[in-house]
């Protein structure tokens, strides 16, 4: 996707050769349009599926799930990483580790909204490790639910997200996969080196 490219090269900012930050446009300060725009790009790659249901995790997930479910005109869900007081029904339950938060959490989808007779797009803003979205495709094969795929914005390709998804044998698809970075500069898969901010 060009425009989500352009705008990394323009605003993103590479703390190191695996840290790459967007919360000027994507996941603290959001460009609603660019999201908006995101959302179609990223169900367009699965247009053969009949999706029921887009899931996602808590919390800079959220934007794109809701997009891609607009573009579907269906429902999303986003695993929780804490349960609430309030939600007092049976879940679905997988424990993930954050490699931004250094943090591992118990993440939760009541089963009151993910079943057997759904068909389900994983979206999420970033496929680095692949612990978060492992986590999310033990929730839908535990709640009987068909699983689509997963559909990243960015994809750190040089890191073992992808491999450990495909070794599952699901479909994984990104609009802006990363080939290498360090500050300063990035690669695209399928473009030239391009300069990025660097940062202060």
């Amino acid at each position: 996707m060009k425009r989500l490219k352009d705008r990394i090269r323009e605003e993103g900012l590479i703390l190191s050769d695996t840290v790459l930050k967007v919360d000027s446009f994507l996941n603290h300060q959001v460009d609603t349009e660019l999201v908006l725009e995101i959302g179609k790009e990223l169900v367009a790659r699965f247009a053969d599926k009949t999706i029921t249901k887009v899931l996602t995790i808590e919390a800079s997930g959220i934007q794109f799930a809701m997009a891609a479910g607009i573009a579907l005109k269906v429902p999303f869900v986003y695993a929780k990483k804490k349960k609430a007081v309030t939600q007092s029904e049976q879940v679905y339950s997988a424990s993930v580790h954050s490699f931004t938060k250094q943090e591992t959490y118990q993440v939760t989808v009541s089963k009151n909204y993910l079943g057997p007779g759904d068909k389900v797009l994983i979206v999420d803003d970033f496929l680095a490790t692949g612990a978060a979205l492992v986590g999310l495709v033990q929730i839908v094969r535990d709640s009987g639910a068909e699983l689509a795929g997963v559909s990243c914005v960015i994809e750190k390709g040089f890191q073992e997200g992808r491999g450990l998804l495909e070794q599952m044998n699901v479909s994984v698809e990104s609009l802006a996969t990363i080939s290498r970075m360090a500050p300063g500069e990035i690669d695209f898969e399928e473009s030239a080196k391009e300069l990025v901010k660097e940062t202060v």
